[in-house]
């Protein structure tokens, strides 16, 4: 009993203790004389990648909110700085320049009020012509899979710089924040070639046998791998096999690398394909196929209505 009493007289002591130490902080933390930064929203993505075949009117563009303790008032420029970026294999990251150049400057005029919040905002595009401009090269020069990094520099009325090099993780990634000072724009090359299409297999040759008249009419189906460009092909053998008697299984699939053909993938009896492309139109795409049994055929593909093969395959 005693041992109880006096268990329960500790931690009777401790709650008011606690409670004294709670009940006697004040929360009088000097805020204003705290150093407070300045960070840059982005409140709408309106265009992230250029369109390698349209680059003529691709272009990147931002809706940037200003936030620091004016509402955005502290602005003084925003410099956008620009890089050309490319992955050569087997070497690495190759930039150009070596260190990002200036290709825009906002000035805090441009920062306005708006409707949804109480943060000045503007907003911004460069065409790729000026960013291809200011890293110094020319469209000829620019590939599919080639980056340019943007890279935002915050100068506020104080004299203080805000960019990637003093950034926090939580300002640059978490959604509230949203303010990377780094935009990573894509040169993509867009491919749609989906779909169920009207065919025709001429000149077969197979030491297995071929379809009456060296020939196969039949339709073809492409079948879009995730968000890749590489599309499964239906029939890899586009009726070959079935003349032969044979059902066709395997991942035989076209790929459009910014335009160029190839096809990949194997049968069921592991035999490898590959592609040789011939020709395009609007309504015909033409091209040879040959596996590794030495299988061979010429298939012209139509295109569907309204929707043209793009004059930019070969």
């Amino acid at each position: 009993m005693k041992i109880l009493k006096y268990s329960f007289g500790l931690l009777a002591t401790a709650l008011i203790l606690l409670s004294s130490c709670r009940d006697s902080v004040e929360p009088n933390v000097p805020y204003s004389t705290f150093d407070n930064g300045a960070y840059l929203r982005t409140v709408a993505s309106t265009s992230t990648t250029f369109n390698f075949f349209n680059l003529a009117a691709s272009k990147f563009a931002l809706t940037l909110e200003a936030v620091d303790k004016e509402d955005g008032a502290t602005v003084e420029t925003v410099e956008i700085r620009v890089r050309h970026r490319r992955l050569i294999p087997g070497v690495g990251l190759k930039y150009t320049p070596a260190t990002d150049v200036l290709v825009k400057t906002l000035q805090a005029s441009d920062f306005g009020p708006n409707d949804d919040t109480r943060f000045l905002r503007a907003a911004f595009e460069i065409s790729s012509a000026e960013a291809i401009a200011a890293v110094g090269l020319t469209p000829a020069d620019i590939a599919g899979g080639d980056v340019f990094e943007f890279r935002l520099v915050l100068n506020d009325k104080f004299g203080r710089v805000f960019s990637t090099n003093n950034v926090t993780t939580n300002v640059a990634g978490a959604p509230f924040y949203a303010s990377p000072f780094q935009y990573n724009v894509s040169v993509i090359c867009p491919s749609d070639l989906a779909g169920t299409f009207d065919f025709t297999a001429t000149d077969q040759k197979s030491e297995y046998g071929t379809c009456p008249g060296n020939t196969y009419t039949g339709k073809t189906t492409w079948t879009k791998v995730g968000t890749s460009t590489r599309y499964l092909i239906s029939d890899g053998t586009f009726g070959l096999y079935g003349c032969q008697g044979d059902t066709y299984k395997g991942d035989v699939g076209i790929n459009d690398a910014c335009g160029v053909l190839s096809i990949n993938g194997v049968d069921q009896y592991s035999s490898p394909y590959s592609m040789k492309f011939i020709s395009v139109t609007p309504e015909l795409l033409t091209f040879s196929v040959t596996n590794g049994y030495g299988d061979f055929m010429i298939v012209k593909v139509k295109s569907n209505a309204g929707k043209p093969w793009p004059s930019t395959l070969r």
